[in-house]
């Protein structure tokens, strides 16, 4: 039974995932699909090119919360497997990516993971932010240094001593972010202001 219940959480999460803010908001506001344009995605980054920064934030914001709520849910749930905190941060992130409600194209996680960092360890989602950072910063293209920094964020957490439930996290929601980014491993585009192609 309580294996049952607990699944919920992270049907909870893909469901959560789901919810294509940007896409919606490029819709209202500007009569649009997001996905038209830009990188092709569901992301951030393209709702400011096409709606405006303000826009852009409230997508930001939105999609953070996807990937928090349902992860500080689990976090912080009594009698449910250990496994099933990383499992909830993977699907949210697995729901932004291909979402239910958007015949399965959406975002590129980056957001979504972050919002399950947060829900975790704060501290250990400032790691991350600097390790996708530093990697964009030295390999020029946003894409490639996601795949990396998905790659990665799990054993720079080992690194700092952070071996609990947050480790499992971030190699949970990091290997869905690398996965996601490969497709645009060869796009030339400026998704970020800090690519330099």
């Amino acid at each position: 039974m309580i294996f049952l219940s607990s699944l919920l959480f992270p049907l909870l999460a893909y469901l959560l995932g789901s919810l294509p803010f940007s896409i919606w908001v490029t819709r209202f506001v500007k009569g649009v699909d997001v996905r038209d344009a830009g990188s092709g995605h569901a992301t951030t980054t393209n709702t400011i090119r096409q709606a405006g920064f303000g826009w852009g934030a409230l997508v930001f914001v939105l999609d953070v919360a996807k990937g928090f709520i349902p992860t500080y849910l689990a976090f912080h749930s009594n009698n449910i497997p250990p496994y099933i905190v990383p499992l909830t941060a993977a699907c949210a992130v697995i729901g932004h990516c291909w979402p239910l409600f958007a015949n399965f194209r959406g975002g590129m996680g980056l957001a979504t993971a972050g919002g399950s960092f947060l829900a975790v360890n704060p501290f250990a989602f400032l790691i991350c932010a600097a390790l996708l950072i530093l990697l964009v910063l030295v390999i020029h293209h946003s894409a490639r240094a996601s795949v990396f920094a998905g790659i990665l964020a799990a054993p720079a957490l080992w690194i700092f001593n952070f071996r609990d439930i947050i480790f499992w996290v971030a190699l949970g929601a990091g290997l869905v972010i690398a996965v996601r980014f490969l497709i645009d491993w060869n796009r030339q585009y400026r998704e970020l202001w800090l690519d330099r192609n």
